[in-house]
């Protein structure tokens, strides 16, 4: 098909230039399923920009959650995902980033600057951060989890100066992504405590992103989820704030 010129038309002007974005690299376990979900809270002009960690055979738990957080497994996707030169790189993974404590997710995110990200931060640092900026001090804790990580994230609560005054877990340990929502709202509830400021929903592999809302309204507090902080906590150090609707930790004040 051939277009002809139409001279009857006024001139078009000149399309204008590219939009300026801003790229955020995203370093993944190898069975991360939700890149789509981290996408949903991103505002207009900001870019993801994902690379995973090698594979391993074996189910979700305390030596899986050791074998993600190998720091020169983790620089080496840095470096990979530094080729197309994003302004803040994040790990995103909760287990990975919280089974050595709050020293080994400070750790990580060093380990990412050293391999050149400009900006780094891992899940459970967002965790923390999220927290801080909503003054919740009393945390319960819902997870997909086998009891042996549940405990390990309680641990990393307390070390990071949260009392965790409840948890429950769903006892997995594989195919998390494919928990349904019910069961995770029904794991919300159960999860409550009533001295509780907050709830927050561990795993990056656990759809949350449409539940949080939902849950707030019923329970009367903040629900705060793994791909929630990771999208926040990546957006509040390149400067931009998150979006969806309803979410107590999105209308937190800025420092």
């Amino acid at each position: 098909m051939t277009l002809e010129p139409n001279s009857t038309l006024a001139p078009v002007a000149d399309p204008p230039g590219p939009q300026a974005w801003h790229d955020i690299g995203v370093v993944c376990p190898f069975d991360m399923a939700l890149d789509h979900e981290l996408w949903r809270w991103m505002p207009a002009g900001v870019n993801l920009i994902f690379t995973r960690t090698p594979y391993y055979d074996e189910p979700v738990g305390l030596d899986m959650a050791e074998e993600i957080s190998d720091l020169a497994e983790i620089q080496d996707a840095v470096r990979s995902v530094m080729a197309i030169s994003p302004v803040v790189v994040t790990y995103a993974c909760t287990s990975g980033s919280f089974v050595h404590g709050v020293e080994g997710a400070r750790n990580l995110s060093s380990a990412m600057a050293a391999a050149g990200a400009p900006a780094a931060i891992t899940t459970s640092e967002g965790l923390l951060m999220a927290l801080d900026a909503l003054g919740v001090s009393k945390v319960a804790v819902a997870t997909p989890y086998l009891a042996e990580l549940t405990t390990r994230l309680s641990s990393f609560l307390e070390q990071g100066g949260k009392s965790v005054v409840s948890q429950k877990g769903l006892g997995l340990d594989r195919n998390i992504w494919k928990v349904p929502y019910a069961a995770t709202c029904e794991l919300i509830r159960k999860a409550d405590a009533p001295d509780a400021e907050a709830i927050f929903v561990s795993c990056t592999n656990l759809p949350t992103y449409d539940v949080i809302a939902y849950m707030e309204r019923e329970l009367g507090k903040p629900v705060i989820t793994a791909n929630q902080v990771t999208a926040w906590s990546a957006l509040r150090l390149l400067g931009r704030d998150a979006v969806g609707p309803g979410q107590a930790l999105l209308a937190a004040p800025r420092e």
